[in-house]
């Protein structure tokens, strides 16, 4: 009646939204298949959906009844939708309270039989595999039968971890109801262990008006809410809400259990005194609807018909008599309407008769606290363990154990008596529990505690006999190849743990390549229980096996999961998008095979098969050479093809080549015979078309430079960046070459570094020259001397004088001397002192490109034979490939200097000879000296210095002062003797003369922000001199002369 009333209601209300939204005149049109209508009174507004309306009215304002029509019985063939930003959220149609929680674990694979009609599943996984358009003409390498056969093993799925075998539970319970029955176990367990649990009188809440409540009878009873003592309140709160009990049932439990321990004040509980004095205590009322109230009471029916009437050994008489009476609870019209309450007392009174004669039963291993119950029903009480165990996991993230799991496991423990658990089985469960719960979260902690438990029970000493007799008692099936066999329990949790450990090994690159740290303990675990030989790992000493039983395991995980992995590669390679070369894409993902091979996997395999690496090694090998070998036959030339597959196949080769010298570092196989292992061989063919390719790119490189230069303007690149621009673009040629060569990833040798470092050199080389020859020699600055100081050769021997005579420059020169002017000539400059500092960038790169080639040709020579390699060899290389750098880059450094030098000195020689002729070196000391004294041009060398210091570099500033300062210098001397006529000089004008050179190196030393001064004075001496004779007299001038030459 309820749900009929909410339905109506709701009806109503979408009723009247829909009304709202039609007369709101947010419609403009109503479509009815009659034609418009200004309404939709007649309509049933039950079938019109109401999601199409709202978008109508969003989207224009037009309604189609029909399609309003359509779109409702379209939306009812689905759940109803929420559309949020956390996601879509969804109602059921049906109950999902009915279907049980969800399934903790992965489900099986379906079979699909073979029909006429139906392809298997398999099969169409297999037609995925076909690519159309497939690279390289079609062939696709025998990849498609390999990758075939791997969707084939992995379309079996992973069938999770076996279960233990227990016998099944005929009444069906399900895995909520054996959580619900272990939390009932569990507060029970508490109580009967004297654990302080109490009731407080509270009055139940009522939301009725205070006169409401006078009118209550006074006789009505107050509700006792049970409360646990502060000790074990909060942990007991815990495990509800880690068992997911309702707060409403555990009140209902605490209330009933409280009772049931008040009337039992001796003796032991067992599970079906609790079913009874819960079905006796707790109503209908006390839930909130009618489906709660029979799953739980058909619960309580099921844990009693499964305990007493399945499980235990009775009369037929008894077996009838607990058969009716269960039949009687279970029939809810029966027991909740027809019966009374003196009735209902009498059937559960019975069903106690006999659970209490089934209870008195002596146990049949004479072990302390034995019932009968222990190995009667023992697959219902390691299935209820199993629950309280899982309640340690947290329930917001399952791969995590909660902080209090030590103190619930110790309530936990007084289950044991009730359960038959003892600490062997307590350890052995608990391990179990956590492998299973890190199969279902992948959390590597998990398995670490739970190997700890299972190295406990592997440690235990030696059981009773009367203990033994009882682990021997809980008989678990296996079935295994169309056969069962009976185990103990203990014996049936590790069987399942290590068919576990098996299948993961078997394909151990798929399991643990997301989560490698997994692998170790994994392997662990399988030692643990017995897989492997005893080995120390992780500080973890584990149980004894065969060396030989294990290393052959090793062996055969190794070759399936290697053989596995290929498949998969090859399965990647078939659908890659990628547009390269397919072997290039294989070539690259086994290698990524072997790399997990040789840094994850051989580390752990090595301590009981170091051997196994080989048959990883030797699978990727063979696999990929029969694939590689055709190819390489049909090279001729450096395409991108070959570009692509090569280096990736070299790189695999490499790295097989690791594997092949990891197999043989073990001391235990030391120092037997090496097999000989056979490289690709990609050397013998990459080597001569390298080569080739470097030959081009010489030709290339050498036009390029001649380009760039041809080009050149002589301006900055930048403020920051003084230099050319086409030496930027040189060194970018040289460095993409160098890049290219040694990016290639293929094997050189010495010819091939030979070949580069030509280019290098040419390159440079030429750009040099070209420099030079743009360069004009400074004797052609100079200005013809006056002709009054013309000279010639004089009759005395001891005095001669070269020739003085006026140069004609040839248009030729005067063309490159209108061209070398002084910015340009500072760009030329900054170029070279970039060329010095690039060249060596260059050559300490490709030193530390070659070292890294030639490691992986010494590691070959070293396979050959195991040792090192003659030192004299080595040596020998390292010599002729030091003298190939020091020939290639010291030349050009030292034709880098030159030039510069040659710079400089143009430099000085042109501001002071060309640019200042005029304004400095044909005024200075003019007709008189006072009037044209040195300080009267000095402005105009400062404006000179000033914007060359501006454009030049600050690592050769100061060589370029210093060459503008020399050639002041030699300025002044030659004012001094080839003044010519209009120059003459008194005895007073050399002090003044003296002066202007003290004015002079003072402007250079420029308050110790210019030159050195001990630089300055060393310069000056010989101008010094000169001025120096001008003081002496004409006798003692002669006859210092004839002195100096006698």
């Amino acid at each position: 009646m309820e749900h009929d009333s909410l339905l109506q209601r709701y009806r109503s209300d979408r009723r009247k939204l829909l009304e709202f939204l039609l007369s709101s005149g947010l419609v403009k049109e109503i479509r009815a298949p009659s034609g418009s209508t200004p309404s939709l009174s007649d309509a049933d507004f039950d079938k019109l959906s109401a999601d199409y309306i709202l978008h109508c009215v969003k989207s224009g304002g037009i309604v189609d009844v029909s399609e309003a029509t359509k779109k409702y019985y379209a939306e009812s063939a689905h759940p109803i939708m929420i559309h949020s930003k956390l996601g879509d959220s969804y109602f059921l149609t049906s109950d999902p309270d009915a279907a049980g929680s969800p399934p903790r674990h992965v489900p099986s694979s379906a079979i699909v039989g073979r029909t006429s009609n139906n392809a298997s599943s398999s099969g169409s996984q297999l037609d995925s595999l076909k690519v159309e358009n497939f690279k390289t003409s079609g062939h696709d390498y025998g990849l498609k039968h390999k990758a075939e056969t791997a969707v084939a093993r992995d379309s079996l799925g992973d069938s999770g971890i076996p279960s233990l075998g227990l016998p099944t539970l005929k009444t069906g319970l399900s895995d909520d109801d054996l959580r619900e029955s272990a939390y009932e176990l569990l507060l029970a367990s508490m109580l009967f262990s004297g654990v302080e649990v109490f009731p407080v009188e509270v009055k139940k809440k009522e939301k009725s008006s205070k006169f409401l409540s006078r009118l209550k009878s006074k006789r009505e009873k107050p509700h006792l809410q049970p409360q646990l003592s502060e000790k074990h309140s909060s942990l007991i709160d815990i495990v509800r809400a880690q068992m997911q009990i309702s707060e409403a049932m555990d009140s209902c439990i605490r209330r009933n259990m409280v009772q049931l321990a008040s009337r039992r004040m001796h003796g032991q509980i067992d599970l079906p005194q609790i079913s009874l004095g819960l079905l006796i205590g707790i109503f209908r009322s006390d839930f909130l609807n009618e489906k709660s109230y029979v799953q739980w009471k058909c619960r309580q029916v099921n844990m009693l018909e499964e305990l007493l009437y399945f499980s235990a050994e009775l009369p037929e008489t008894e077996r009838l008599t607990i058969k009716s009476c269960l039949a009687k609870i279970r029939d809810t019209k029966e027991w909740d309407v027809a019966m009374s309450p003196a009735q209902r007392v009498e059937v559960i009174s019975s069903i106690r008769q006999v659970a209490s004669k089934v209870s008195s039963q002596q146990g049949q291993f004479g072990l302390q606290s034995e019932t009968y119950y222990w190995h009667a029903a023992y697959h219902l009480n390691i299935r209820l363990y199993e629950k309280l165990l899982c309640g340690l996991f947290d329930i917001l993230d399952e791969g995590q154990l909660i902080e209090e799991a030590d103190a619930i496991l110790s309530l936990i423990k007084l289950t044991w008596s009730t359960l038959g658990i003892t600490q062997k089985l307590h350890n052995a469960l608990y391990g179990w529990v956590l492998v299973q719960q890190f199969v279902g979260t992948d959390e590597g902690t998990l398995l670490e505690h739970a190997v700890l438990q299972l190295q406990r029970v592997v440690s235990t000493e030696e059981d009773d006999w009367n203990e033994g007799q009882y682990m021997n008692s809980i008989i678990c099936l296996k079935e295994s190849n169309d056969s069962q066999t009976k185990l103990n329990l203990v014996q049936a949790i590790f069987q399942s743990i290590g068919s576990w450990c098996d299948n993961k090994l078997r394909d151990y690159h798929l399991h643990f390549g997301v989560k490698p740290v997994n692998f170790r303990k994994v392997m662990v675990l399988a030692s643990t229980i017995g897989m492997f030989a005893s080995v120390d790992c992780a500080g973890i000493k584990t149980v004894n096996a065969s060396n030989n039983s294990s290393g052959e395991k090793i062996k055969n995980y190794v070759e399936k999961s290697v053989e596995a992995a290929i498949g998969r590669v090859a399965n990647t390679v078939l659908k890659s998008k990628e547009k390269a070369h397919p072997l290039a894409l294989l070539a690259n993902q086994l290698r990524l095979v072997a790399e997990r091979e040789l840094t994850i996997f051989f580390p752990v395999f090595r301590q009981w098969s170091p051997e196994s690496i080989m048959i990883s090694a030797k699978l990727l090998h063979q696999f990929f050479g029969e694939r590689l070998i055709p190819f390489l036959k049909g090279i001729s030339s450096l395409s991108e093809d070959i570009r692509s597959v090569l280096p990736a196949a070299y790189m695999l080769d490499h790295k097989l080549g690791q594997l092949y010298v990891s197999a043989f570092e073990e001391q235990t196989v030391r120092h037997s015979p090496r097999p000989y292992w056979d490289h690709y061989e990609i050397e013998k063919v990459s080597g001569p078309i390298i080569l080739d390719w470097v030959i081009g790119q010489h030709t290339h490189i050498l036009e390029w430079t001649g380009r760039a230069l041809d080009l050149e303007e002589w301006e900055p690149l930048s403020f920051h960046q003084r230099q050319a621009a086409s030496i930027i673009e040189v060194f970018r040629i040289l460095e993409e070459t160098v890049d290219q060569l040694f990016g290639m990833n293929l094997p050189l040798d010495i010819t091939h570094l030979q070949a580069l470092l030509s280019i290098v050199f040419h390159s440079l080389d030429g750009y040099l020259q070209r420099m030079r020859n743009q360069l004009v020699e400074k004797d052609h600055l100079y200005p013809a001397a006056p002709p009054l100081t013309r000279y010639t050769e004089t009759v005395i021997p001891i005095i001669k004088k070269r020739l003085n005579e006026s140069v004609v420059l040839d248009d030729n020169v005067l063309d490159r001397l209108k061209e070398l002017t002084i910015p340009k000539l500072c760009i030329q400059l900054n170029t070279l002192e970039y060329i010095q500092k690039q060249v060596g960038q260059l050559e300490d790169g490709i030193r530390n490109s070659w070292a890294l080639v030639r490691p992986s040709v010494n590691e070959r020579q070293a396979e050959v034979e195991h040792g090192e390699i003659l030192e004299s060899d080595s040596l020998i290389h390292h010599e002729t490939v030091d003298e190939l750098f020091v020939t290639t880059f010291d030349i050009i450094r030292d034709t880098s200097k030159d030039i510069g030098r040659r710079i400089c000195d143009l430099i000085g020689t042109r501001v002071v000879f060309w640019d200042l002729r005029d304004a400095f070196l044909f005024n200075l000391y003019r007709d008189n000296v006072e009037s044209a004294r040195l300080e009267n041009f000095l402005p105009d060398f400062d404006t000179v210095l000033d914007n060359v210091c501006g454009l030049i570099d600050d690592a050769v500033r100061d060589v370029v002062v210093l060459s503008v300062y020399r050639a002041s210098l030699e300025g002044f001397v030659w004012v001094l003797l080839d003044g010519g006529p209009c120059r003459a000089f008194s005895d007073s004008d050399i002090v003044l003369i003296e002066e202007d050179l003290m004015t002079l190196k003072e402007f250079f030393i420029a308050d110790g922000e210019g030159l050195p001064r001990s630089l300055v004075e060393q310069e000056a001496k010989f101008a010094e001199r000169v001025l120096n004779m001008f003081s002496l007299q004409v006798f003692y001038f002669i006859l210092k002369v004839f002195l100096i030459y006698e």
